[in-house]
């Protein structure tokens, strides 16, 4: 490691510790040649490969982004964002691969969405499972309704309680 004040090409290991429940490990240093203390944290860089072959690290930002946009008007709060992409970040690290398909995440995020709000899995699952009809809608749709424990899901917002059938479409 290069000190960043002499820019000597190496330095002494001190100390090290595991930080960032154990994704990262902070290290103290010490440079041989101007004898000045520095510390650097290390992490595993995962790495998104996209479909046109680029690469770039992953954000755990950019899948709450994503998400986000599927979850609009939604019962969804923040807090149960981070931990949707909290819970994707970890099953992409847990896999072991330091190069992830962008395709890869997108699947990523389904389990933990579904989980989280059915609507918003719908609208995400569209993308990513590459729905052409509404046949395919259907499909999922009474997938989610013969998974669901208890029957079918509960009606929320400005729709609950009223019958769907007499609501206008637009």
């Amino acid at each position: 490691m290069r000190c960043p004040f002499c820019q000597h090409d190496d330095s002494r290991v001190l100390d090290s510790r595991v930080c960032e429940d154990g994704l990262a490990i902070r290290r103290r240093r010490q440079c041989p040649v101007c004898g000045r203390r520095f510390t650097t944290i290390e992490r595993m860089q995962l790495v998104i490969r996209k479909k046109d072959g680029s690469e770039e690290p992953f954000s755990r930002d950019k899948v709450i982004a994503g998400v986000r946009k599927a979850c609009k008007g939604r019962p969804v709060s923040d807090a149960d964002l981070a931990m949707l992409g909290q819970r994707v970040e970890d099953a992409l690290r847990a896999s072991g691969a330091s190069e992830i398909a962008s395709e890869q995440v997108g699947l990523a995020i389904l389990p933990p969405l579904r989980e989280l709000d059915p609507i918003a899995y719908l609208r995400f699952a569209s993308v990513y499972r590459h729905y052409e009809t509404i046949d395919d809608f259907i499909l999922e749709i009474e997938r989610l309704k013969a998974e669901s424990p208890g029957g079918p899901p509960v009606a929320h917002g400005a729709m609950a309680g009223r019958d769907p059938a007499s609501q206008p479409l637009f």
